[in-house]
């Protein structure tokens, strides 16, 4: 199929290509581009692990700030805790924490396991 497309419309195809990491050559930025559009999803910007950390801080302040002082020291890192990861029925659908893998011992019974990314 050819396509022909106007000056402009290279250069912003040509520099999104720039910012991926693999640096797809055209044609391949014009699929990837396609494919977003039509699965109606944005790509994910890789995490940048200094804004990463200070996001984490900034939510900590906040939630001690926040936080309901009658309660004793630990009730308050439990509350803590669940509120940065999440109920534990949600973890597993979070696209930003790793996925838990599926480990079979010798009974057959399933037990998640923790991956590292």
């Amino acid at each position: 199929m050819g396509l022909r497309l106007y000056p402009e419309l290279e250069q912003k195809i040509d520099a999104w290509a720039s910012k991926q990491p693999d640096r797809p050559g055209r044609p391949e930025a014009i699929r990837r581009i396609i494919e977003q559009a039509l699965s109606g999803t944005t790509a994910r910007r890789s995490a940048n692990k200094t804004t990463a950390r200070k996001a984490s801080e900034l939510a900590a302040r906040e939630i001690e700030r926040l936080a309901d002082k009658s309660q004793p020291e630990p009730e308050q890192q439990r509350r803590k805790r669940r509120l940065i990861h999440g109920p534990k029925e949600f973890r597993d659908i979070r696209g930003d924490q790793p996925k838990t893998k599926v480990k079979r011992d010798s009974y057959r019974r399933v037990q998640p396991q923790k991956t590292r990314p």
